[in-house]
Order: C-alpha cells, then sequence, then structure tokens
C-alpha cells in the first residue's frame, strides 16, 4: 500500500490505531504475515517521518499531512486509559499557578507512567479508584473530547502528591501555597467542593491540608 492510499483512509481519525487500521485492511485475511506486513509498514513510514509514533501502536500523520491537530489534553486521555489531566498542567489551565507547564501531567488508576514522544512528555500518577472523581468532560480547538480535573479536583491531587504523602499538616503553613507553589486567583475556587473531594485520599493529613488551603483562599481573598 502506498502512503498516500493510507493517508486517503485515515484522514478524517484524529489518530490512528495500527490495530484497528490492520483489521481494516487486511479484512478477512488475518494471517500473521499479512499484519506484519502492514506493522512493518508503519515503522517505515514512521523512519520517513510521514507517521508520528505517540506510543506503541499508536500514531498521527505528520504536521504537513494531517488534517485534524487534535490538543496535547486529548491525547493525554487517549495514550493512557482511564486518566484525566490534572496537576501542575490543569492548574496552568486555570491559571491558578503563574508558570506556563509544558509537560501534560494527568491521574490515572493505572500504573504510574511517563509517555515521551514528539509533542512532550505525558506523565501520569496512580490514585486508587475511590480517588478517581472530581473531573469532567471538555472539548479541545478540534471538538475532540478530553477529560480534566474540575479546579478543586486539581488542587487536592497536587497537594496529595507534594504535601499529604511527604509531610504533616503541623509541617507547613498556609503561607507554603504562595511562596513555595505560587498559588494565585483562588477566590473563585469553592471550599465545599474542596472539602468534598479531600475525604477518599488515602492519607489522613488531606483533609487538615485541604482545611489549610481553605484558609489560605480566604486569606488571599481579603489581601
Amino acid at each position: 500500500m502506498t502512503f498516500p492510499t493510507f493517508k486517503r483512509l485515515v484522514l478524517n481519525h484524529p489518530m490512528i490505531l495500527s490495530a484497528g487500521v490492520c483489521d481494516r485492511l487486511t479484512g478477512q485475511d488475518t494471517s500473521p504475515g499479512s499484519r506484519q506486513e502492514l506493522l512493518n509498514q508503519f515503522t517505515r513510514w514512521q523512519k520517513k517521518g510521514l507517521l508520528i509514533q505517540l506510543r506503541r501502536g499508536m500514531y498521527l500523520l505528520n504536521t504537513n499531512d494531517r488534517r485534524i491537530n487534535p490538543s496535547r489534553s486529548y491525547l493525554a486521555t487517549q495514550m493512557y486509559t482511564p486518566s484525566y489531566v490534572s496537576l501542575e498542567y490543569a492548574l496552568g489551565v486555570y491559571g491558578l499557578i503563574p508558570e506556563r507547564v509544558e509537560d501534560v501531567t494527568s491521574i490515572t488508576t493505572k500504573k504510574t507512567r511517563r509517555i515521551v514522544n514528539e509533542l512532550g512528555t505525558f506523565s501520569y500518577q496512580h490514585v486508587t479508584p475511590a480517588v478517581f472523581k472530581g473531573f469532567k468532560a471538555a472539548k479541545d480547538d478540534q471538538a475532540l473530547t478530553y477529560f480534566i480535573a474540575e479546579p478543586e479536583k486539581a488542587v487536592l491531587d497536587f497537594i496529595y502528591f507534594q504535601l499529604a504523602r511527604l509531610r504533616t499538616p503541623t509541617d507547613v503553613s498556609s503561607n507554603i501555597f504562595a511562596d513555595s507553589y505560587r498559588f494565585q486567583n483562588t477566590e473563585w475556587l469553592k471550599e465545599k467542593r474542596i472539602l468534598e473531594l479531600a475525604e477518599p485520599y488515602p492519607s489522613p493529613y488531606m483533609r487538615p491540608l485541604a482545611e489549610l488551603f481553605c484558609q489560605f483562599r480566604r486569606e488571599e481573598a481579603t489581601a
């Protein structure tokens, strides 16, 4: 198969799954040799820069050839499921920290993982199923659906991995959220939602730390 023929088949898809393409193109021919030849073709096209590998078995057309340009948030959700965008990247999206965050950070119930490809670094932190909540569906510029933490949940995920597993509440004051982590624009966050979402985390320090963050939020709002 030539690349132009292949491109016409996948042009309207945001990304390419090699297993699905093999199933479509081989039809009734399920012999190992037929599928392997197609997989070898993927490898050749990748080496020529015609395909971008996101992870094993998942690809994008190169920048010049693709019609749909999915966001990195959408790709993060698709590359490792189930997952939702959270932590520093989501905090940056919501304007809760001043820094521009390059790595896409996510939460998953699967193993902690880091994926690096031509589009950047995608990191995933593991949580228990009970904590895997407080996220919502959103649309990117191409109207593709991805999942992102509610702003309050992004804060709590950050507190859990940065503080709750490492330090007790007596070790910190509310100043840490401004001085060390540079939180800003927190006045619109809902304290009731913060305290509600803090309950399932497997750390006895999450509730006190969530309350400390709410104290910081009030102090910032009246400063």
